[in-house]
Parts: C-alpha cells; structure tokens; sequence
C-alpha cells in the first residue's frame, strides 16, 4: 500500500446503485454484471491507449450504505450513438493498494485487504467516502485507491 496524491480525472462509463450487503450475495450483486455488460458493449470502442477504471462515488454514508459504482474509462475511440454516465474522480490523498493476478479474483482479494485494513482499530487514515476507484493498468492488474484524509 502506497500514500498517493491523484488529480482529478473525468471517467465515462456504465453506472448501477448497490452495497456491499448485496454484492455478497449472488442474487442480489450488480457489480460483475456491469463490469460483464462493460466489456460485452465497449471493449471494442476503447482507444488504444485507454485505461479502464472502477470509480465508487455518491456514497449514503461509509462501507454498510449505497454507493454508486460506474465501471468505464477515460478514452473511447468512437462516442457516437454511445450513452454513457460521467463521474469525476476528486484530487486528493489516495492510499493505493495494488495487486497482480487472476481476475476478478484478485480484486476481491485486495478488497479484502481494504475492509480489513479500515475496520482494524489501530489504523492510522479515515476513509473519506467521495470517490474510491479502482484502475486497471494490465489484463491482470489492479490498483485500488481509497479517498483518505
């Protein structure tokens, strides 16, 4: 895990409501299906040089309410007849936490990691609750950043 300062960044995608409450359960979760209709609908019109990201955002309150979630990127190659819902990831102070390996195995994994990290009672940042995101630099790569006073 890595302290980082990010800039803030304007990220396109596909947009659902959820919590964590129904992530955990296979009938209820959202999140592997939009990040399936994500890759089914516009893989193809990604630039070349695009990244893809996971941003968390609109948060009701901390890790038990709703949140949004868009997955997209920052480059398409052809925006035509494409609707896609805008998000702003915010400037501020991020601890990164990064891992390679299967997907979406190793994702969940460092969520893990992140829940664990936050709940621990000697944990020296506070989760913000603005925007969370997740960046994708290689297929099997993932880097995670919590929004952190």
């Amino acid at each position: 895990m890595e302290l980082v300062k990010v800039v803030a960044k304007e990220i396109q995608g596909l947009s659902i409501r959820t919590n964590n409450a129904d992530e955990m359960k296979p009938a209820t979760a959202k999140i592997g299906l939009l990040w399936q209709e994500f890759h089914d609908e516009f893989a193809a019109i990604l630039s070349d040089d695009a990244t893809v990201y996971g941003v968390y955002f609109d948060y009701e309150s901390d890790a038990s309410g709703d949140f949004s979630v868009v997955a997209g990127s920052d480059m398409f190659k052809d925006w035509e007849g494409v609707s896609l819902q805008p998000v702003h990831i915010e400037a501020g102070t991020y601890l990164m936490f990064s891992a390679q390996g299967a997907l979406p195995e190793v994702v969940i994994d460092v969520w893990q990691q992140i829940w664990a990290y936050f709940s621990a009672e000697d944990c020296p940042h506070r989760r913000m609750y603005r925007t969370d995101f997740e960046r994708y630099p290689g297929p099997d790569k993932v880097q995670v950043y919590i929004g952190v006073q």
